[in-house]
């Protein structure tokens, strides 16, 4: 399944915002901040990694709309990428 190289640059900025928000989660822990401060920035980053694999996966689709006979010869049969899906779900 292959991912547009401006899809990869912004799934991977979302990835460093994501790695900055989890840094902060573990300072919050250190600092004895409130839970509920703590859960809400949790939520947060659990949402974002949400988008990060259905933006991922939506443009590999996309991809394998192109050209469904490469997409099922490399094993990314229309079950394969349901089953990728319900993975994130």
């Amino acid at each position: 399944m292959e991912i547009k190289s401006e899809v990869k640059d912004d799934l991977n900025k979302r990835l460093r915002r994501i790695e900055g928000q989890v840094r902060g989660i573990q300072n919050m822990l250190l600092e004895d901040r409130e839970c509920r401060d703590i859960v809400t920035q949790i939520a947060a980053v659990t949402k974002a990694m949400e988008q990060v694999g259905f933006k991922m996966l939506a443009s590999g689709l996309a991809s394998c709309l192109q050209d469904p006979e490469k997409s099922a010869a490399e094993g990314y049969s229309l079950e394969a990428v349901e089953k990728m899906f319900l993975k994130l779900s």
